[in-house]
């Protein structure tokens, strides 16, 4: 897939969240990368072929105290190649952006990962 539209997904994807969680965001950059770094994947423990979709990096809200500022956003990044190679179909990885997306999300507010998976299993249901 082209990466215009890619991150045109995940702006749609960012549309698709709670207006008053979008209106809570704050100091937060969302970006598009083809694949984990060699840092990212070093300091996540992953090996050379487990997928990963998205990734928070940052100081989750929730931690943030009253001396929190002067700091550079923190980061949300979809990877665009894990992915294209999980899905078949452009309607399977608008669906998974959208996961992910939420996921990341989820991690800046401060929920911590057991939590999400558990919101993410009763959001299947």
């Amino acid at each position: 897939m082209e990466r215009s539209k890619f991150e045109q997904l995940v702006g749609e994807a960012l549309d698709g969240i709670d207006e008053d969680f979008l209106a809570r965001l704050e100091n937060v950059a969302i970006v598009v990368e083809d694949e984990p770094n060699e840092y990212q994947r070093k300091k996540l423990g992953l090996g050379e072929n487990q997928l990963f979709f998205g990734l928070y990096e940052g100081v989750p809200q929730i931690k943030r105290g009253p001396g929190y500022g002067m700091v550079l956003p923190d980061k949300i990044t979809i990877f665009q190649g894990p992915i294209e190679f999980y899905c078949q179909t452009d309607e399977e990885i608008k669906e998974k952006i959208k996961e992910t997306v939420w996921h990341e999300i989820a991690h800046h507010f401060g929920t911590n990962e057991e939590r999400v998976r558990e919101i993410e299993k009763n959001r299947e249901k």
